[in-house]
């Protein structure tokens, strides 16, 4: 009888041990978090990358105010507030700089290509995000593509492509990714995506440039600045990189 008690009061302190110890966490828990929400908050907000935006705009659509705690900010919904709210902004990144500051680094969409559709240009980030629509005549600066039908383009949106164009779409969008990758996607005036079997580029104004559809674009357009640094720079014309490790130039 005497040791059952012993057994039960043991049980009992060990109850009261896990408890004790749920509590001291709780308490270093409520702590921390008192610390937290007491300090660190955001009394600068540093912005960098931006050029066409302002920086009231940015910290405006992320919905970010001075005194906000550093640590309690959802980093990913600021990111999306931006991005979706300001077209030209394709990816934020956000970091803390202790004790007091908040950085914004932010890339925007400097080159691009445009879909003519609708009476419209529809400007789209090598990302495939639809940046905006203009008129055709201000969209000098960017790479016109044809033979690519979009679905209810809008802007700030993904780029969607209407039906029997989904193909043109993604092969446009990989071929924008390397040619942004290696800075000659401003070097591009026009993509054609009429051919089944060919997508037409004019490059450099100087060549217009023949390359197979599912290719391997990172290989294509190394081997395309490879020729072009062989040409004389009066040389003009069309060059056909149909076949793997052989480039044929038509002088104009």
């Amino acid at each position: 009888m005497a040791r059952r008690k012993r057994r039960n009061r043991r049980r009992r302190k060990g109850r009261f041990a896990v408890l004790y110890r749920l509590l001291c966490v709780l308490l270093i828990l409520g702590a921390v978090g008192a610390a937290l929400a007491v300090f660190f908050k955001a009394d600068h907000i540093e912005i960098t990358g931006n050029s066409r935006y302002g920086n009231e705009e940015i910290i405006a659509a992320g919905g970010v105010r001075q005194g906000d705690n550093l640590y309690m900010l959802n980093k990913y919904q600021i990111a999306r507030n931006i991005t979706g709210t300001l077209p030209y902004i394709e990816s934020v990144r956000i970091y803390r700089k202790l004790p007091d500051t908040l950085c914004l680094e932010v890339r925007e969409c400097t080159e691009m290509a445009g879909v003519e559709q609708d009476g419209k240009m529809w400007l789209i980030c090598h990302t495939g995000k639809i940046l905006e629509g203009i008129e055709p005549d201000a969209a000098a600066n960017c790479a016109a593509v044809t033979g690519l039908t979009l679905a209810d383009p809008q802007a700030s949106t993904p780029a969607v492509a209407a039906a029997d164009n989904e193909l043109a779409l993604r092969q446009l969008l990989q071929l924008l990714e390397q040619l942004q990758n290696k800075g000659m996607l401003g070097d591009v005036q026009a993509i054609h995506l009429e051919d089944p079997h060919v997508i037409s580029l004019r490059y450099l104004d100087r060549f217009d440039v023949e390359l197979p559809w599912n290719t391997d674009f990172d290989y294509k357009l190394n081997f395309l600045s490879a020729v072009v640094e062989k040409l004389e720079n009066y040389e003009r014309g069309t060059l056909k990189l149909t076949e793997d490790g052989e480039a044929h130039f038509i002088m104009d």
